[in-house]
Formats: structure tokens, C-alpha cells, sequence
């Protein structure tokens, strides 16, 4: 039994290797890192049924692979510092960062990394991938908009806005319910400038 298994370990690597040589971009790739202090991410969520509040996370870094003629094998690597959240006051400000929410003190990063993107005109598109926040990871899509077509911002800054809509309690964000809606509405302002 020990022979299998010894036989079967280059076979288990050789397969390994390819799994990863197929998620890689390939010749022609355009890559390009986040810029920082032009990006921003919000989340806005329903108060009472009758407002919103909205929470900032200024604080992130990432990456994006673009591929001009296969923009399915596209990547995007985006962390968020959560423990840099800002609020509108500083009573939802310390609700958000506790336990109940974001629990930053457990979780201080929340990450999206998209792995296919599918352009549906020359600069709108939607970008299918994994959001995790708060130790849980879950399908997300984004709807994604370019400023200029991807595929022709070689060796120039590219922008995009990316939205989608989660429900908080996937992530195990439950509490406060009768005051704050389950919906939120998340926004991403990236701009990317070649490495």
C-alpha cells in the first residue's frame, strides 16, 4: 500500500501543477497594481427602513491581471483593511467593529478575488469570484464598468467601479435586524496603474 501511495505522489504533483499553470494568465497579460489613495469601497445598508447609513473602508490593497483577447482568465486580488472602517457616527462606528459585525479584532481583512470576467460591451462586464469577510467565504459577482476598454489601457492607468449586493447574514452578521436591513449594497472605486 505504501508503494501506491509513493507511486502516486508524482502524479498528484504533476496534477497540481497543471491546476495551477491553468489559472495563470499566459503572454499578453496586463498587470496592474491598486492605487490606493485613488480607490475607496463602501458599503451602504437600509436604518430603520426609511434611511441608510454607509460605511467606508479607505484603507486597501490588490492587483489585477487582464487578459485583452481572454478577459474570462482576468484577476483581481483586492484586501480591504477592516479594522481602518469608518462610520457616520462613532455608535455604529464601535458597532461595526464589533462582534456583531465586522469583528475586526478576530478578522482585520476582507478580501475579493475574482477569477473570470465576462464583458457584456466594451466597458461593461461582470467579474465572478470570492468575497470573504469575517472568516466566511462565499460566491460573489460584481457588475463591473470600465472607463475605457480594458483591453486597450496597455502601459496606461485603467479605472472601474465594481457593485454587487450581499446579504450580511451569510457572513454571520445577524444582529439588529428589526433596525438594520440584511441587504447591503457594496461599491468598489479602483484605479490601477501598470506595474
Amino acid at each position: 500500500m505504501k508503494a501506491i501511495r509513493l507511486a502516486l505522489l508524482p502524479l498528484i504533483a504533476l496534477f497540481a501543477g497543471l491546476a495551477a499553470w491553468a489559472q495563470q494568465p499566459g503572454p499578453g497579460a496586463l498587470t496592474y497594481r491598486l492605487d490606493a489613495n485613488a480607490s475607496d469601497v463602501s458599503a451602504r445598508v437600509p436604518f430603520f427602513g426609511l434611511a441608510s447609513k454607509t460605511a467606508r473602508f479607505p484603507r486597501m490593497e490588490g492587483a489585477v491581471t487582464i487578459v485583452p483577447d481572454a478577459p474570462e482568465r482576468a484577476v483581481i486580488d483586492v484586501t480591504f483593511d477592516a479594522e481602518a472602517i469608518e462610520a457616520p457616527d462613532r455608535v455604529t462606528l464601535r458597532r461595526l467593529r464589533g462582534e456583531k459585525f465586522f469583528w475586526v479584532e478576530k478578522y482585520p481583512v476582507i478580501r475579493f478575488k475574482g477569477r473570470s470576467l465576462t464583458m457584456s460591451s466594451p466597458l461593461e462586464g461582470t467579474l465572478e469570484g470570492v468575497l470573504t469577510a469575517r472568516g466566511v467565504s462565499r460566491p460573489q459577482t460584481l457588475a463591473v464598468t470600465f472607463d475605457s476598454p480594458p483591453g486597450e489601457a496597455v502601459g496606461k492607468p485603467i479605472s472601474f467601479t465594481g457593485r454587487t449586493t450581499i446579504d450580511r447574514r451569510d457572513y454571520g452578521m445577524k444582529s439588529y435586524q428589526i433596525i438594520v436591513g440584511n441587504e447591503v449594497d457594496i461599491e468598489l472605486r479602483a484605479r490601477m496603474v501598470p506595474r
